[in-house]
């Protein structure tokens, strides 16, 4: 069967996909009923979940739904039907024949600060109209704010959304949606979700409009997380005249915030507008339009504010936070409640050289008996490293040559991932699940596994001795095109991976640096029980 033929409800045609975002897909369809086109989204409920759970899932979903279509304002989405279905709901939306302001920003780079004050001020009218009705957002990005044919501002994909009253507020504490480099920090760190939330987010929105990227872009998404919850946000740069309306509006107290009040007030002063006049809701102006027809290209970091993968799996050593499993496939931001809680401990750099002493053991570290293991040492280096590289002395006992001055992010037992500040340079350490005796199959496994975007495999070869393999690659993230490298092997019967990623451009003047660190590594090796 085609997807021309198949029918939703019996009624709605599906046409093309639209696009994938969270939660789901959404396609294209034909209402054969009314004869129009309309916009349905296919809800996709995540693995891995209990019947009981997705049920749970399915029916929020749905309720949510039904409180957005409550909803009827000219910046936002309408929704026209709630179709429960057995396996996944459906959502029937108005289409708009549009370009998101994140395709906006990618083709044309940071908007003038008169536009983005215009789009601001249309997402908050659709805010305020949505939170009179008791309904939040809560996945306010660039990529669901819509720019139409006309001219038109539309905030869509309410389907995050939560009706404040008992009917909606089914929401589990360690349940979170949204995008890393979009959600507010209460909600980062205690799952809170209040209109000042969306405010924070239309901030950051904002930022992104005027600089061409998120104000908390970071290589992965566990450092986009902490960087939300612990980190000032970069600098306003470009959209100088907003800089006062995005300061406030990125407050980390919410009770600090800017007001939807006074941001409204600012917005309309670096628009050229008249100062805003306290207007009954049925006699408000029309819908702020932006035209975008006069937009000239910008050079600009290219930004995706699609969702990033998840990151890899592991849970912080230190202390006991908070265990969380994923929502939904996109909702990377559970990660945080875990993340935050040991974050002040686990930004750290080292140039001290490998210790001799014998170490704690690994948590969890096991013998192939399942007896707790022997405490490990670390041989001192054959050889001294290059000046900005410095060794990294890990708590589960290997040492590894890290490049200087790098930030460091504990992601299990035995992993770190180490990452250049601001940058789009990384290096990831871990113990390996290789999966496979055959290095190359074990390195394939991973490959598919990874799921990269714009992917392209360089080789995949085995090493020599049959020891390991290695895998090299280009693909996109929000960073960029980057290069990776990764190598996989087995030393002293225990298997280790090393990744390296830098951008495309550098990969070159990177390969000494990716040489000295895979030569450097310094494994784990069992002590006497007096530690000798």
């Amino acid at each position: 069967m085609t997807v021309t033929e198949i029918r939703v409800a019996g009624r709605y045609r599906l046409i093309r996909s639209l696009g994938v975002g969270g939660m789901g897909r959404v396609w294209l369809a034909h209402d054969e009923v009314l004869r129009r086109e309309v916009a349905v989204k296919e809800i996709d409920l995540p693995t891995g979940l209990s019947d009981d759970e997705r049920e749970e899932l399915r029916l929020r979903t749905l309720r949510e739904a039904r409180a957005a279509a409550r909803l009827s304002h000219p910046n936002v989405v309408q929704i026209f039907d709630v179709i429960p279905g057995e396996e996944k709901p459906w959502i029937v939306m108005e289409y708009v024949r549009a370009r998101s302001l994140w395709q906006v920003i990618e083709e044309h780079g940071p908007l003038p600060v008169e536009q983005v004050a215009r789009i601001g001020l249309a997402m908050l009218s659709a805010l305020e109209a949505a939170n009179r009705a008791g309904v939040l957002h809560r996945d306010i990005k660039p990529s669901n704010v819509l720019i139409a044919e006309d001219g038109r501002v539309v905030l869509t994909d309410f389907g995050s959304a939560i009706l404040d009253d008992t009917e909606g507020a089914i929401t589990k504490t360690g349940m979170i949606l949204g995008s890393p480099q979009y959600i507010a920090p209460e909600r980062a760190q205690e799952g809170i979700s209040t209109p000042e939330s969306d405010l924070w987010s239309l901030g950051a929105t904002l930022y992104a409009a005027g600089e061409g990227r998120s104000p908390f872009i970071r290589p992965t998404v566990l450092g986009t997380l902490i960087a939300v919850a612990t980190e000032r946000p970069d600098p306003v740069q470009r959209a100088t005249a907003l800089k006062p309306v995005i300061t406030g509006l990125l407050r980390k107290n919410p009770k600090a915030r800017m007001s939807a009040f006074e941001t409204e007030r600012r917005l309309r002063r670096v628009a050229g507008l008249a100062e805003a006049q306290p207007v009954p809701v049925e006699h408000r102006p029309d819908p702020e339009r932006v035209d975008l027809g006069s937009l000239k290209p910008v050079a600009a970091p290219r930004i995706d504010v699609m969702l990033p993968a998840p990151a890899p799996a592991g849970a912080p050593p230190a202390g006991r936070p908070r265990r969380l499993r994923w929502v939904a496939p996109a909702a990377a931001a559970v990660l945080v409640l875990a993340v935050v809680a040991v974050a002040a401990g686990t930004w750290q750099n080292s140039r001290a050289r490998p210790r001799v002493a014998a170490s704690a053991p690994a948590t969890g570290a096991t013998t192939g008996e399942g007896d707790t293991a022997l405490p490990r040492s670390i041989a001192p280096p054959p050889q001294p490293l290059p000046a900005n590289l410095a060794w990294w002395n890990d708590q589960s006992g290997f040492a590894v040559p890290m490049p200087a001055g790098w930030k460091t992010v504990r992601e299990g037992p035995r992993a770190m991932f180490f990452c250049e500040p601001n940058g789009p340079r990384t290096l990831r350490v871990h113990a390996w699940d290789q999966l496979d005796p055959d290095p190359v199959a074990a390195m394939t496994r991973e490959e598919t596994r990874a799921k990269l975007t714009n992917y392209h495999r360089l080789r995949i070869q085995a090493l020599p001795g049959g020891q390991g393999a290695e895998w090299e690659y280009t693909f996109t993230d929000e960073m960029g095109l980057l290069h990776g490298l990764e190598r996989g092997f087995v030393v002293q019967g225990h298997a280790y991976l090393i990744q390296w990623r830098v951008p495309v451009p550098a990969w070159q003047a990177g390969t000494g640096d990716y040489t000295a660190i895979v030569n450097g590594f310094q494994p784990p090796r069992p002590v006497s029980k007096d530690g000798i």
